[in-house]
């Protein structure tokens, strides 16, 4: 079977659970339908990964291209937030970032990118991206949460917790899984910082000096959000502001350094 084939596989499996998901959200289809759409999702993830193996994994070392990278990113986002839906009910955040993961596939397609980091070898490099890789994941996910949040907190506070918000967990519990994620994202993410310092020769070298900086800043935020909530128990508009203002400073350092680097700069 050719990559083409298993890339429109994976993107169907993707938007197809997505479209259950938001049909289960709106009551169209049962409630108990949520581990055969976990399945479905988890499905679209193994093809993924299949294409990102065919891709990525090359002769000359990984191509590590800005378009590879940012399916890559889908993928660990797409297999963090299904893995957790299967214990946690965080699986509608599922209608937005699966169709994104999709929609990176395709980008993967139409846009081939070169761009090889990894000889054999460096694999303290290579521990250091994926470390990154999986901050940067869990902190989409924690983000992605947070506006889900602010929504429902919105219609709360109007008095208007109608349609869909009727069949989100209850505020609380919202909260309580959006600081479970930016612990977790914030642990990885401290790793990623900690490995850049050891295996990076000069984090501050030219090409390097904006992503150390907004990587930083990130830190700064979501050290300052977990203290805040630890001792002033923070928590609604407040705590949303913070978690979009560091996720904001992350997609900089990341995404946006990487894009401007290669794309745009060539």
């Amino acid at each position: 079977m050719s990559n083409t084939i298993i890339s429109f596989a994976a993107i169907a499996c993707y938007l197809a659970t997505a479209t259950l998901l938001a049909m289960r959200l709106t009551k169209k289809i049962g409630i108990e339908n949520k581990t055969r759409l976990i399945l479905l999702g988890l499905a679209a993830v193994a093809l993924h990964a299949t294409v990102l193996a065919f891709n990525m994994l090359t002769p000359q070392g990984i191509n590590f291209g800005f378009f590879n990278a940012v399916s890559l990113l889908s993928w660990l986002i797409a297999l963090i937030l299904l893995t957790a839906a299967l214990t946690k009910p965080v699986e509608n955040l599922g209608i937005v970032l699966l169709p994104l993961a999709a929609l990176a596939i395709s980008l993967e397609l139409l846009f081939p990118s070169e761009y090889y980091i990894l000889e054999a070898g460096k694999t303290q490099i290579g521990a250091h991206i994926l470390i990154s890789i999986i901050a940067y994941s869990l902190l989409s996910i924690a983000a992605m949460q947070a506006i889900l949040l602010a929504i429902q907190d919105r219609h709360l506070h109007n008095k208007h917790p109608g349609g869909f918000i009727r069949t989100l967990p209850p505020l609380q519990t919202m909260e309580t899984l959006l600081f479970q994620m930016i612990g977790l994202g914030f642990i990885f993410y401290s790793l990623s910082l900690a490995t850049g310092v050891l295996f990076i020769e000069n984090m501050f070298a030219q090409h390097l000096a904006h992503k150390t900086v907004f990587s930083i800043t990130a830190w700064l935020v979501f050290a300052i959000l977990l203290w805040g909530r630890w001792q002033y128990g923070w928590r609604g508009k407040k705590a949303i502001r913070w978690t979009l203002g560091g996720f904001s400073a992350v997609f900089l350092a990341y995404l946006g350094s990487k894009l401007v680097l290669e794309v745009v700069l060539k």
